[in-house]
Parts: C-alpha cells; sequence; structure tokens
C-alpha cells in the first residue's frame, strides 16, 4: 500500500491531470493528442519510468499495443487508448484483450484518457476475463472512487505486490464468492443466537439454511441499510 504521504502525492497529481486535460478545450482530440495525456499520467501519476518501464507501440503478433508496462523483464499491464472523443466500446475491449493474452500479460488499461476500465485477464480453457473497474474521471463520484482504487496501478503498488493483493481483495467479496460462506455452520449459528434473542423462537439449522438459501438466491429490491459496527 502507498503510505500517507504517498497517497497525498498521488491524489495531487490525479487531481493535477484532470485540471490540466479533462476540460471542454481538449474533449475532441485524437488519439495521438490523447496519447500525450496518458504519457503524463503513466510518469506523473502512476510514477513509471519513461522509456524504461513505459514501452511504447509494443509488437505483439505481427501487430501493436500501444503501450506496456515494464519492470525490469516482468511486463506487468497492456495499456490500449483511444481518443478521449471516442467512447469505449466492446471492440475496443475484445482488441485489449486479445493483446494481453496473446502476449501471457493478466493485466489490461484500456482508455481514452476519461474513462478507464481495468480488466484482469483469466488464463482458463477458454480464455476470460473480469472486468475489475470502470471509471469516469469527469465525473466527480468516479473521480473519488478512482482516487483509491487506481492507486494500486502506481509503481509501488505493482512491485510490492500490492495490485495483486487488489484483486485478491476483489475475488474475495464478489457475491458469487462470498455468498458460499453464508452457508458456513458458524454463520447459521449466529443467525440462530441473534434470532432467538430477536423473536424468542428456536429455528432448526435446516429452517436457516433454507432461508438463507433464499436470500442468495432471490433478489431482493430493498434499500441498503446503512452500514455500523457496534
Amino acid at each position: 500500500m502507498l503510505t500517507e504521504l504517498q497517497k497525498k502525492v498521488f491524489l495531487t497529481e490525479l487531481k493535477n491531470y484532470k485540471k490540466r486535460y479533462l476540460i471542454k478545450k481538449y474533449l475532441e482530440l485524437d488519439e495521438s493528442a490523447t496519447r500525450l495525456m496518458i504519457n503524463t499520467f503513466l510518469t506523473n501519476v502512476l510514477g513509471y519510468t519513461e522509456l524504461d518501464e513505459i514501452k511504447t507501440e509494443y509488437s505483439i503478433k505481427n501487430t501493436y499495443a500501444d503501450y506496456v508496462i515494464q519492470i525490469g523483464k516482468k511486463r506487468h499491464i497492456v495499456i490500449e487508448v483511444k481518443a478521449i472523443q471516442i467512447n469505449l466500446n466492446e471492440n475496443h475491449i475484445r482488441q485489449s484483450l486479445n493483446y494481453a493474452a496473446n502476449e501471457g500479460i493478466e493485466w489490461v488499461l484500456l482508455t481514452n484518457g476519461k474513462q478507464w476500465m481495468l480488466f484482469r485477464v483469466l488464463f482458463e480453457k477458454p480464455i476470460k476475463h473480469s472486468l475489475v473497474f470502470n471509471l469516469d474521471l469527469s465525473i466527480d463520484e468516479d473521480f473519488n472512487k478512482a482516487s483509491s482504487a487506481m492507486q494500486y496501478l502506481t509503481k509501488k503498488c505493482v512491485i510490492s505486490g500490492d495490485l495483486e493483493k487488489y484483486w485478491s481483495r476483489y475475488v474475495a467479496i464478489k457475491p458469487k464468492n462470498l455468498c458460499k460462506h453464508l452457508y458456513n455452520p458458524t454463520i447459521l449459528k449466529s443467525l440462530k443466537h441473534m434470532l432467538k434473542n430477536e423473536v424468542g423462537i428456536n429455528f432448526s439449522d435446516e429452517d436457516l439454511f433454507e432461508a438463507v438459501h433464499q436470500i442468495v438466491i432471490t433478489k431482493i429490491d430493498k434499500q441498503k441499510p446503512k452500514f455500523s459496527i457496534k
């Protein structure tokens, strides 16, 4: 993880990027001009060294990826850039993922300088991918999320393995993975105790198991409760 000081520096550079580039007069830039923006982002915001760690026009099977982040001999991230005036679409996603899959690189960053999409390539049979985040830095709500999520793309976090930990955390709390833990006997025992205190009735393990299962498979259109720790 970044230290508190490093987080402040990262956030300052992220704000500088937004203030400098994500303004009205630059919203019609072509792809070559957008890459100049990305150069600044990769060096000033994420902390990579140009030329040594930022490989441009990287050759992959008779085609070229816009960027590959390489530290030492390890290639970490494929970065594909589109013009800021273009909305990212499925074709762009497929193109960037193919680059990574062909080169055996697990991380893909697709961007138009404003919108940033991070993917994890899953080298299974067949090869799959997972969208980790999709953030538009011109939107305040997304920018606030980016100040936390995008720090894991910094050179320090990639070298230290924090980007991999970020992925492990992301997988661990995905609903599909998390819901299986709701069937754990310890969780059911805790629920049984809380329900007895609440309504004064003993419930069987089978009753609670079935009730939890219905929660897992049923969409509940309720307002999210406020989170609190007592």
